[in-house]
């Protein structure tokens, strides 16, 4: 799987994901700091990229508007670089070697355990 990490997510899922055989790509990396939602989006989609973002509202409208993609993560709420990567770490075990067609993962700290909900979109 390749993924697309967003701005508002730390570097380090980049190393995250290469640590288990992913490509990714950081988006300020790319030259895409400050692009507005449905460019990155774009992007990520022209790319065959899944998306992983804590832009939640945003993201999950303008996926809904889709009839393919790649997939979309959702890391929630706005936690530590570390937390982060532990959320990460969960939703790559989580799925293994599927992919994510049409798929929303939302993953959070819920009481100091690990939550993750899975859906499509559009459904």
């Amino acid at each position: 799987m390749t993924f697309l990490i967003d701005e508002c997510l730390h570097l380090s899922l980049v190393g995250v994901a290469e640590e288990r055989n992913h490509q990714a790509h950081y988006l300020v990396y790319l030259g895409m700091q400050g692009w507005k939602d449905p460019d990155v989006l774009k992007r990520a989609a022209e790319r065959d990229c899944t998306l992983v973002t804590n832009n939640a509202a945003d993201f999950r409208r303008l996926y809904a508007e889709l009839d393919l993609h790649a997939g979309l993560i959702i890391i929630v709420p706005n936690v530590t670089p570390k937390r982060q990567q532990s959320l990460f770490e969960a939703v790559l075990g989580h799925l293994g070697k599927r992919a994510l067609v049409n798929t929303v993962v939302e993953v959070a700290f819920e009481e100091d355990q690990i939550a993750i909900i899975e859906y499509d979109l559009p459904d």
